[in-house]
């Protein structure tokens, strides 16, 4: 159980982070979507240099 004024703290504390993200823009759908598709792609040239990477060692490691 909360003592003393801690409750009341708390409150204030949970008012100014409430404040804090009502401040933020919020990010579109748009957005959001171009944002996950650049996110892949990128992901998808890592995972290609990785195999490449990988088909190079196993073909010089077997002479």
């Amino acid at each position: 159980m909360t003592r003393g004024n801690q409750r009341e703290t708390d409150r204030l504390k949970a008012q100014k982070k409430a404040a804090a993200n009502a401040k933020k823009p919020k990010e579109s759908a748009t957005t959001l979507a171009k944002r996950k598709e650049a996110d892949a792609e990128a992901l998808r040239a890592k995972q290609k240099k990785k195999d490449e990477e990988r088909a190079a060692g196993s073909s010089s490691a077997g002479k």
